[in-house]
């Protein structure tokens, strides 16, 4: 057997490859030179067709994978033959017979011209969505799978397949933050993620904007200023107060009005990420505090439309529906709209009635409620 610290540092390259996937080819290079293989292979099956799909492989001619991938991946008896046990070794004898195997087209036209011989194929994980493999081919000169290539392959398959188990848990949770940090910039309120001492973790699009204007809040030196004075001190308070922990300033959001340079009134909501769910969301960037920072202004419903379908209104009743909240009361409403009063309060009595409001307030807080908090 190969010395140990071979065998050492093959295993420590197999799990560099769960952290870092390109390295798959130099891994199966090694794994083949190991167990006296010619090309190394990382391969799954779905389970609903024969059909072998190579991810990654080292040593193999670019032609011949090219017509494996279009062709003959339907063909071998990896892809015809019921998948074993996980962890099993087996060898093209093992799942057919060998001279039938010879006679075939997947031998006698992609194995045979590239001189392979035999392959080792082990069952690295099996669900009710496939199989994954990992494959060794032989040439004649390093004659049939033997109990030598068994052993060694052995040695090697468990590590591999702690590698692909590492690998897929990785690609879930990159592919959920991902997700999340999709959704987050879809929102149409500023949102900055801020670690103790105020440094910006996180900025999603909108907050991103408000950034770039400078108008509200300022990046400097990578941390998170606002112009106004009390704003700089509930955020600096809150964010040390979630980092530490502290149960009685750390949990509860702080809001705080804001100020822009021209006269624009904004809203802050400051939200510690101490505990819980909130504490898992913001640990991915360090965050002891999340900001969400929005105008303060009445949004709109996207489309306005929505509203119409929901309480079954006409053009003419959303549109006084709409005025009513842009405008103002109903003489303000007529004016603009050139029709009469009395016109603007049967559409007002009808809205009412189809809404199950009382009044204009009433009205206008309905409209609120059907904000959209995407970006459009």
């Amino acid at each position: 057997m190969p010395h140990d610290d071979t065998l050492t540092r093959l295993i420590a390259t197999i799990y560099d490859a769960a952290l870092d996937c390109s390295l798959w080819p130099d891994v199966l290079a090694a794994i083949a030179e190991f167990v006296d293989g010619r090309v190394g292979g990382l391969l799954s099956r779905d389970a609903d067709k024969p059909q072998v799909n190579a991810h990654w492989h080292a040593g193999g001619d670019p032609h011949y994978m090219k017509t494996y991938a279009a062709t003959y991946s339907r063909l071998g008896p990896v892809a015809t033959s019921p998948p074993g046990q996980v962890g099993a070794i087996v060898s093209m004898p093992d799942l057919v017979p060998y001279d039938e195997f010879r006679r075939g087209r997947f031998f006698r036209e992609w194995a045979e011209p590239q001189g392979w011989v035999d392959v080792a194929v082990a069952v690295l994980d099996k669900s009710a969505g496939g199989t994954a493999y990992l494959s060794m081919s032989r040439d004649a000169e390093s004659g049939m799978v033997d109990e030598t290539m068994r052993e060694r392959l052995a040695l090697i398959v468990p590590h591999v397949r702690r590698a692909i188990q590492i690998g897929k848990a990785i690609e879930f949770k990159q592919a959920e933050a991902a997700t999340f940090m999709d959704v987050l910039d879809g929102l149409s309120v500023g949102l900055f993620l801020v670690d103790a001492g105020g440094r910006i973790m996180h900025a999603n699009a909108a907050g991103s904007d408000m950034l770039g204007s400078g108008d509200l809040l300022r990046s400097v030196g990578g941390r998170l200023v606002a112009g106004d004075a009390q704003v700089e001190q509930s955020l600096r308070e809150t964010a040390a107060a979630a980092a530490a922990g502290d149960d009685d300033g750390g949990s509860a959001s702080v809001v705080v009005p804001l100020r822009a340079r021209g006269d624009e009134r904004y809203v802050a909501h400051m939200l510690p990420l101490g505990g819980g769910a909130r504490q898992r969301a913001g640990e991915a960037y360090a965050a002891a505090a999340a900001l969400f920072v929005r105008k303060a202004e009445l949004q709109y419903p996207s489309p306005p439309e929505v509203i119409s379908k929901i309480y079954d209104l006409t053009p003419a009743e959303l549109r006084v529906l709409l005025g009513i909240v842009e405008i103002g009361g109903v003489p303000e409403v007529a004016a603009a709209f050139g029709i009469a009063d009395t016109t603007v309060k049967t559409h007002l009595g009808r809205l009412y009635a189809k809404t199950g409001t009382g009044r204009q307030a009433d009205l206008v807080k309905l409209v609120a409620g059907f904000a959209m908090p995407l970006a459009s």
